[in-house]
């Protein structure tokens, strides 16, 4: 069994539970949910540097990164550090994230925020609009092509954006959606965890041109970005480089102000 594997395994039980403890109609009565969301798609096109900062504690793959700093002192400093967006990851089981630190990069920045999920469900699309979330993460690899679309399509209806994440070209032949903003290259084979910033390249010209590019895992140096740029990438999802300093906001300003 790989990783994703046990991940989805234990998604399918923690989501059901929820589901039980907080349905959907009482999640349409969050105050966020009735919030108006930030298009980090449209963000993206127009930034200079495209910088998806990520709050990540930990990983299957690196165990502990950080799990020293508080939530708000990273967001804000992302923001300060002129991110053009946030990715928080959710997950607690394998990653160390909690819903609360969603509410807590809402309630602490003003740009728009990626919710980094293995979304399995439509429960949990419903879920990130009532904690704060401008856009979704999807990934290919955990859904069908008919989840795929009936997911994007309820993001839509809830003016979520859709990043899709893909990791071989098969996965991106059934992610070609109207419904999808972005199209994300994870550098990372989620089912072993390594990484090689050459998927990107090699993928990027099969994705069109009407969908923003994202390239996410693995990035640490400026001139890979500059090298991405080449490729047609707009957005960089950048985590692990800025969460093992002991400072990741003053890490991201130090990077960015360098772009």
């Amino acid at each position: 069994m790989t990783i994703l594997d046990k991940i989805i395994a234990y998604k399918l039980k923690e989501v059901a539970a929820k589901k039980d403890a907080i349905p959907t109609r009482l999640l349409e009565r969050f105050p966020l949910f009735k919030k108006e969301t930030k298009s980090l798609a449209e963000i993206l096109q127009s930034s200079t540097t495209g910088v998806i900062a990520e709050h990540k504690r930990r990983s299957p793959s690196k165990s502990v990164i950080n799990d020293r700093v508080l939530s708000h002192e990273v967001v804000t400093g992302y923001e300060e550090a002129g991110a053009t967006g946030i990715s928080i990851l959710t997950d607690a089981n394998f990653f160390g994230g909690s819903l609360e630190d969603l509410l807590v990069t809402e309630k602490h920045t003003s740009i728009p925020i990626l919710r980094k999920e293995f979304i399995i469900d439509p429960y949990q699309i419903y879920e990130s609009k009532a904690y704060g979330a401008d856009a979704i993460l999807l990934i290919a690899a955990c859904l069908s092509s008919e989840e795929l679309k009936q997911y994007s399509h309820l993001a839509k209806s809830l003016n979520l954006d859709v990043l899709l994440e893909i990791h071989k070209l098969e996965e991106l032949e059934k992610s070609l959606l109207p419904n999808v903003d972005m199209i994300g290259v994870n550098n990372r084979n989620l089912k072993d965890f390594k990484v090689n910033i050459d998927t990107s390249k090699k993928l990027s010209e099969h994705i069109p041109d009407d969908f923003v590019k994202v390239s996410e895992s693995g990035i640490s140096e400026i001139k890979t970005i500059s090298d991405l740029k080449t490729y047609g990438f707009q957005g960089f999802l950048i985590g692990e480089n800025f969460m093992k300093t002991e400072n990741p906001g003053e890490s991201a300003k130090l990077f960015i102000s360098s772009m």
